[in-house]
């Protein structure tokens, strides 16, 4: 999951919790029993079987970050052994901070802090592990609630440790000892040049030994793919990413995840199987839950990086209907609310049609919603860079004009995830100017502009999807080879490769940079790739970017 996603959870949290979607039935009515929710169990002090049941599948779901469906599922189990403390102990954990949303509102606090009272309770009526687990929770929350809650998120954290020390070899144990350090620094457990955090090292060898003891562990392998996919070494996730592709399949997200790892190893056709899976968990999901909110944001990420993906390897169908998706699967009435928070998102639908060169289409687009500018400026973005490659100058000036004046119109201080606004439009505006260059023949101002955005794009904060589902150096690619340019060319294609492996684009124009240089044996092997890349394309292409159909 990106940064902006994860911001945008934490208002869709808020957005729920001040009352304008809640849920209309209480949590333990409104619990269920799901079908394949994968294997994972923990036996827990209750002689009733189903609380036994509806207590694993609400561990489940917390592994998932499905905390709603977690949360009803730990009060049926409450509900069912009056006497159970783990089920209050579940409560009480998923009410509180997560990775993605660590906002903590005035509902949440109170409802894990009562849910907390009601597992000490109980206490008396547990095993050790199970006393040390609500005894290290007892540290992450206070009555009243402080509104910084950094020094409670270390209590728990440490005692947590004590938990793990006490419990080596318990793979619950461990995933949520690794959880309470994550929580610390959400993430911020790579710095953009891939220094690990504080605790990343220590969280990464907890997971490790985790999986290492209980391979489908399902908590395990979530959080190892978001704690090494911002790393230089996200090979390290693909074990974690092939255990989990069908271990909880009732659960979309983490149909999803090992998507996260594999976009940035270079295996783009199981990325798109695996949110195609996701999508479609989703879908059978809402049929049985339709009551929602969190998880609209998660299933609209799917889309995204199914679009993304498809993108990456000429499947332009597939990605322009996971483009289109993603409108619909936000709730009617919610998208004005939540919409500065997934604004640059929405412009996924131009961002497939620029790719694959449908001009027309762009410029029969109406107009976003006001409520959006960075979509807003993206569509003027795009239209110009239309007109441009329709060879209408003029009309490409205009909308550049547009564009910069719907640019000036957002705040200086805007961000999109942890970027400044600005910064990231910085990147349009250069590649309007760079497309509006290479279509009068002016190779080396083109270059010279496409230069400056890729090297703008590579200072974006990390995202899956990335800022841009285009990368800069496809178009840039492109105008060296038309240039002559070839040892340009198998640069900036090598350096895109080098981010985003196995894309198709890059490696058509890296076989033909090579093909110039007469270096006929590297190209060969860089056509084949290519080839295997493009297996499930949609149609051939003679180009990396299709603004100049032949290069």
């Amino acid at each position: 999951m990106s940064r902006s996603l994860h911001l945008l959870i934490l208002l869709f949290g808020t957005f729920a919790a001040a009352g304008c979607s809640m849920f209309e039935r209480s949590p333990a009515d409104r619990a269920q029993l799901f079908t394949t929710l994968g294997p994972h169990r923990r036996a827990i002090t209750t002689d009733s079987e189903l609380a036994q049941q509806y207590f694993d599948q609400g561990l489940t779901w917390t592994y998932a970050f499905n905390h709603d469906e977690a949360i009803s599922s730990f009060h049926r189990a409450a509900q069912l052994d009056p006497e159970c403390a783990m089920p209050w102990w579940g409560v009480a954990l998923c009410e509180g901070p997560n990775y993605n949303d660590p906002m903590m509102t005035d509902e949440r606090s109170a409802n894990a802090w009562n849910a907390l009272q009601e597992a000490v309770a109980r206490i008396d009526n547990t095993t050790p592990v199970e006393r040390a687990l609500i005894e290290a929770l007892q540290a992450r929350y206070a009555k009243p609630w402080p509104e910084d809650r950094a020094h409670l998120e270390q209590a728990y954290a440490d005692a947590m440790a004590e938990v793990y020390a006490a419990y080596p070899d318990d793979s619950d144990v461990g995933t949520l000892y690794a959880e309470s350090m994550m929580v610390l620094t959400p993430w911020k457990l790579y710095t953009p040049d891939f220094a690990p955090g504080e605790n990343t090292l220590e969280i990464e060898a907890v997971l490790e030994r985790v999986m290492e003891m209980n391979p489908e562990n399902p908590g395990a392998n979530h959080l190892y793919i978001h704690t090494v996919e911002p790393s230089a070494d996200p090979d390290r996730g693909v074990p974690a990413a092939d255990r989990l592709c069908d271990l909880v399949p009732t659960s979309g997200h983490l149909d999803h995840m090992p998507s996260h790892i594999y976009v940035k190893t270079g295996r783009w056709q199981q990325s798109i199987r695996q949110n195609e899976k996701a999508m479609v968990a989703d879908e059978r999901y809402l049929q049985l839950a339709p009551d929602q909110t969190i998880q609209h944001m998660y299933m609209v990420h799917n889309s995204h990086m199914l679009a993304y993906s498809a993108m990456m390897v000429g499947r332009e169908q597939d990605a322009m209907a996971a483009a289109r998706t993603m409108w619909a699967q936000v709730p009617d009435g919610m998208l004005d609310d939540v919409g500065p928070f997934i604004d640059q998102w929405m412009s996924s639908v131009y961002d497939v049609q620029k790719r694959f060169g449908r001009w027309d289409d762009i410029l029969a687009e109406p107009a976003p919603p006001a409520y959006l500018p960075v979509t807003t400026a993206i569509w003027r973005a795009h239209r110009a860079i239309a007109y441009a490659a329709k060879k209408d100058i003029p009309a490409a000036e205009h909308e550049y004009e547009l564009f910069r004046e719907a640019k000036d119109g957002i705040a200086e201080d805007a961000m999109l995830g942890d970027d400044k606004t600005h910064r990231v439009l910085d990147v349009s505006d250069r590649f309007i100017a760079g497309e509006i260059a290479l279509q009068q023949d002016d190779w080396d101002r083109a270059a010279e502009l496409l230069e400056e955005g890729a090297q703008i794009e590579d200072t974006l904060s990390y995202g899956e999807p990335p800022q841009w589902l285009q990368p800069v150096r496809h178009t840039l690619g492109a105008v060296y080879l038309k240039a002559g340019r070839w040892e340009d060319a198998e640069r900036v294609y090598r350096q895109d490769l080098a981010k985003w492996r196995g894309n198709g684009w890059s490696l058509y124009g890296l076989a033909r940079a090579l093909e110039e240089q007469g270096r006929l044996e590297e190209a060969a092997a860089a056509r084949s790739e290519h080839e295997r890349a493009w297996a499930l394309a949609d149609a051939p292409t003679k180009t990396s970017c299709v603004c100049i159909p032949e290069a």
